[in-house]
């Protein structure tokens, strides 16, 4: 069957960035914000456990948001009441304002538009760990935005996350794809190139790549987001037409 589907990964893919380095100065913006009020330290301890909750649940009738809701409030000294609405104007306020911790190039916006005027069908596979507006924050520095894509993943609509199989199972049935008509592009050789257990094709993006050393999955293509461009436009490698 001919591949229809490109799946791209957001962060260290269509972004440019070094995940650890925004992520890093992202928590400790959060903990600026929140000021004196609360222990931003234990506040910030208590989002990274929450969100390592996500990653870990295996309940596929909860979504990343109810998880991450879930080990917050059972674990928190605070009234959710009281937290939420400063987490609402981070969000809102402040983490649009984060674009100088990513490298935002012409490059992603670029190669999305050539995937589409190649006839594929394109979603944005970013690990659902985020709120939606933080997530299409990120696009429009690139200049994209969620109407760009057939998909997009969010934490409140996702009930698993990278690199569990069943987070790309789920987008192929929002999609109405099989695994197999699917190519996962990205920069994470765990997190992104997993998605070859399922027979998924996979381009793994070298600008930015990461890799923690095992597991290691097949890689189908390599290359640099110019290549990646230049693949997709000539239909080589995995876009070869068959």
């Amino acid at each position: 069957m001919t591949v229809n589907t490109i799946l791209f990964d957001l962060d260290g893919t269509l972004l440019e960035m070094q995940t650890e380095h925004f992520v890093k100065n992202y928590l400790a913006e959060v903990g600026r914000h929140v000021g004196d009020k609360y222990d931003s330290e234990k506040l910030l301890k208590l989002i990274w456990d929450a969100t390592k909750a996500m990653i870990m649940s295996q309940e596929p009738e909860k979504t990343n948001e109810q998880v991450f809701i879930e080990y917050f409030t059972a674990h928190s000294e605070w009234d959710r009441e009281e937290v939420w609405p400063l987490f609402d104007s981070f969000y809102r306020d402040v983490f649009p304002t984060l674009s100088h911790l990513a490298y935002p190039s012409p490059w992603g916006k670029k190669i999305v538009e050539a995937a589409k005027a190649q006839g594929y069908r394109v979603a944005v596979a970013t690990n659902p760990v985020f709120p939606r507006d933080a997530i299409f924050h990120r696009l429009a520095w690139i200049g994209l935005s969620a109407d760009d894509f057939e998909l997009v993943t969010v934490y409140e609509e996702s009930h698993y996350t990278k690199p569990n199989p069943g987070y790309f199972l789920e987008i192929c049935q929002k999609l109405g794809v099989e695994p197999t008509d699917c190519i996962m592009i990205g920069n994470h050789m765990q997190e992104d190139m997993v998605a070859s257990k399922l027979g998924m094709k996979t381009y793994l993006v070298t600008n930015w790549m990461e890799d923690r050393g095992e597991p290691q999955y097949p890689v189908d293509q390599r290359g640099s987001l110019e290549e990646l461009y230049q693949a997709i436009t000539e239909r080589t490698g995995v876009f070869a037409t068959e």
